[in-house]
């Protein structure tokens, strides 16, 4: 029996690590990239034709939340959590994310990121439960009926869009229309199609350690 006892665990002390390495998100984590753009500029130059550092910045903000968030549905994908671990996982992310007040000079475009997020937490639980719809065109051809006054009916159809890149399909740049003031599901079309750019970064991740299915 005692042989059997060490090996056990070993084997215990071999999966430990795989559960424990993965920390998607952190209250610090947040705070320092609200430190970093509290500190950035957002006006530019009129001679600068790059986008301000500013809005630079926070573009990479949404994708390293984006990132974190997927990394929970790839580990979900590899067996390395339920169902139900993973949705616990997005559901700490989402309270730091969008469950909390920004003041300050920031304040605008942490509360225009928070409502972007939106459709990423919803999307990837969509993805979790499965059952959704996959005809993306029809989805979107829905999604710009809506009124935006409806404004849990545009976050659904967004979502199920949403699911369905994480899926594997295509979207959503040729849906996406070029406006200095977008609606509310153009908004959620783009970050959509930010999920689907953070994706790509995340073609490898988990197959280092031997047991991705």
């Amino acid at each position: 029996m005692a042989p059997k006892k060490k090996k056990d665990a070993a084997s215990a002390q071999d999966e430990a690590p795989l559960k424990l390495f993965y920390i998607f998100y952190s209250q610090e984590r947040w705070e320092n990239w609200l430190k970093a753009l509290s500190e950035a500029d957002f006006e530019g130059s009129a001679d600068d034709d790059e986008m301000p550092e500013g809005f630079q910045l926070l573009s990479s903000f949404n994708q390293d939340i984006c990132i974190e968030v997927l990394k929970i549905v790839k580990l979900y994908q590899n067996n390395r959590f339920t169902k139900e671990e993973a949705l616990q996982r997005i559901s700490d992310v989402e309270e730091i994310v969008l469950n909390q007040t920004v003041e300050g000079d920031i304040e605008e475009v942490i509360a225009s990121l928070q409502f972007s997020m939106l459709v990423l937490f919803a999307a990837t639980r969509k993805f979790l439960e499965g059952g959704f719809d996959e005809d993306i065109k029809a989805l979107v051809k829905k999604g710009k009926s809506i009124d935006e006054e409806q404004m849990e009916e545009v976050l659904e159809v967004a979502a199920t869009i949403g699911a369905n890149v994480i899926n594997g399909k295509s979207c959503c740049g040729r849906y996406i229309k070029e406006s200095d003031d977008p609606g509310m599901f153009d908004e959620w079309l783009i970050e959509v199609e930010t999920i689907n750019e953070a994706l790509a970064t995340l073609k490898n991740f988990d197959e280092e350690a031997g047991e991705s299915s």
